[in-house]
């Protein structure tokens, strides 16, 4: 089958990237006053997610020397609802995946999966936090505020979140995970008023990531803003918000997914797809195919969101872990993103099968978009027939002729 050539582009995305990181912590913490808020001999719980966020071991390290130089005793806790298998070792390695650990942190890693009930919401949802921080004397919270995955609000991706369902464990998670986008949307923020109503939280840092997945802000903020500083900080990520330059796309290849690129192993704000029941969430790019090919290591063998794709490979499927999987579909309640699509032996068989879906064009006619992953989308190959659109975006470049897609003698696509 004769494919269409494809050619390495590049897309200018907005840069603004933190030179000094630690530098740019220390300057937060005297903002809000650090030495007022923790005493000296004071336990303080940080709490560290399961996002492949940029930096992150270097900025919970430097969050845990602040702690100690006011005198606290810090220590570091998975707050990740049931990702990591829901257990208590699963998630300590998911924070070791990222570079969190006791060796580089100098500080303990408490790790259970207790979690208490410490109230409810106005609508009689149950309020849970994990043992740990609930018996230290305070609580940090360190995450990056980002569009989520599944549903739009006043506050989605970030410190809210975590105070809910990261710090409340399974319980929590199933809790809200329960009432489907509308306990997202409306239950999280309800839970995380009764979790800051303990006044266990201290403090929150909330990051904001440029559109090359680099640090370009960091701000701390005191639990009685940390809702509207929230709110702020989403629409300024919102506004700054990476996506594909092309409307029309026949055959989208993302490389490899998995839950360190985004909680839906694919970034529905990328793609356009959001394979949630009720939620009528179109957005561009128009996606016709959808095509996957691995999964990353980091993810450890955690598949939720191949049920995005139209179509898979075989060690894709290999790799899959389906217990942990299992888990968090059936706690997040978006089990169509568990599905398993069309599966292939290999790449050059799965671009056939995309190639016949889209046969009311000649395959060498596709609009074919190939990136690395969701996360990172500021290089990508595209088709030859999507050339001339591409040179109509000023903040796209070309860095390569077009050529063939090459494959190995065992059908697998070669870098481009």
């Amino acid at each position: 089958m004769e494919f269409p050539r494809m050619a390495l582009v590049r897309q200018r995305l907005y840069s603004r990237p933190i030179s000094d990181i630690p530098a740019a912590i220390a300057r937060e913490m005297a903002q809000i006053g650090l030495k007022e808020i923790v005493r000296p001999g004071e336990t303080i719980a940080v709490a560290a997610g399961s996002r492949g966020i940029a930096h992150i071991d270097l900025i919970t390290r430097e969050v845990v020397r602040c702690l100690e130089a006011a005198g606290a005793r810090p220590f570091v806790f998975p707050a990740m609802g049931s990702h990591g298998g829901a257990t208590a070792e699963g998630q300590t390695q998911v924070l070791a995946s990222l570079g969190i650990t006791e060796g580089a942190l100098q500080a303990p890693i408490v790790s259970n999966m207790e979690a208490e009930r410490i109230g409810e919401t106005p609508s009689g949802v149950p309020a849970y936090m994990n043992r740990p921080p609930l018996e230290a004397d305070g609580v940090v919270a360190i995450n990056r505020i980002k569009r989520h995955t599944d549903f739009t609000g006043k506050t989605e991706s970030g410190l809210l979140k975590m105070l809910a369902v990261g710090m409340g464990k399974r319980l929590q998670a199933e809790a809200v995970h329960a009432y489907g986008t509308y306990g997202l949307r409306e239950i999280v923020p309800q839970v995380a008023r009764v979790v800051l109503g303990t006044g266990k939280i201290r403090f929150g840092l909330g990051i904001l990531e440029d559109g090359y997945d680099e640090t370009c802000r960091l701000t701390a903020v005191l639990p009685e803003a940390m809702e509207p500083v929230e709110q702020k900080l989403l629409r300024q990520n919102k506004r700054r918000f990476p996506r594909l330059p092309f409307e029309d796309i026949d055959v989208l290849i993302v490389e490899k997914m998995g839950k360190d690129i985004s909680g839906g192993g694919m970034d529905p704000n990328i793609m356009g797809r959001v394979c949630i029941q009720g939620e009528n969430w179109v957005r561009r790019p128009r996606v016709h195919t959808l095509a996957v090919l691995d999964l990353t290591e980091a993810t450890h063998g955690n598949g939720v969101g191949l049920g995005f794709a139209d179509f898979t490979v075989q060690r894709l499927i290999d790799k899959i872990d389906w217990q942990v999987t299992l888990i968090n579909a059936l706690v997040s309640g978006f089990l169509d993103r568990m599905k398993v699509p069309v599966t292939l032996p290999n790449d050059r068989a799965l671009l056939e099968a995309c190639a016949d879906h889209n046969r009311r064009k000649r395959p060498q006619d596709l609009r074919i978009v190939r990136i690395k992953d969701t996360l990172h989308i500021d290089e990508m190959h595209v088709s030859e027939p999507l050339l001339e659109e591409a040179a109509r975006y000023p903040a796209v470049c070309f860095i390569g002729e077009p050529n063939p897609l090459r494959f190995d003698d065992k059908g697998a696509l070669l870098p481009g």
